[in-house]
């Protein structure tokens, strides 16, 4: 391992229940969610808008701190956008409270494009521009188990 990996692993280390969990990035791999397997969840994404760009799933824990902040998430996958319809496979560290974003960066420039990039929830919150698309993590927590929990997230677009 390089010093720049070494060092990015620490950086991306954050606390979940007194426990050290990289952050990582993941391929969509949909056999993390089958039957039996666990703790995942399985995010059905809906309302994309066109197949171009990329979609980004992102899994948080459930605390105020750590919630939509720079770095803090646990895993990450991405996968090429596919309109209509998504499942994206998730893993999550333990049973707990989590939330999840979804993101489609339809120009897959990596950066957010307000005007036509795509987002979305765990619980679908409505989001209004003040707060800048930002709902609270009381919005967005849900109870992952032991399995594989099955949500839906709603892309919404300007």
């Amino acid at each position: 391992m390089n010093k720049y990996v070494a060092l990015m692993t620490v950086v991306g280390l954050v606390l979940i229940s007194g426990t050290a969990v990289a952050s990582q990035e993941l391929g969509n791999d949909l056999s993390r969610c089958a039957s039996g397997k666990g703790p995942a969840v399985l995010v059905n994404v809906r309302g994309v808008k066109e197949s171009s760009g990329k979609i980004r799933v992102q899994s948080y824990p459930a605390s105020s701190n750590a919630w939509l902040a720079k770095g803090r998430w646990l895993h990450r996958v991405e996968s090429r956008a596919s309109a209509g319809s998504m499942n994206i496979c998730i893993p999550v560290p333990s049973e707990g409270k989590y939330g999840i974003a979804v993101r489609h960066d339809r120009n897959a420039n990596g950066k957010t494009d307000i005007s036509q990039d795509g987002g979305g929830f765990s619980n679908n919150p409505s989001i209004s521009i003040l707060n800048l698309g930002k709902p609270s993590v009381n919005k967005v927590a849900f109870e992952a188990g032991p399995g594989v929990t099955r949500i839906t997230v709603n892309l919404k677009y300007m």
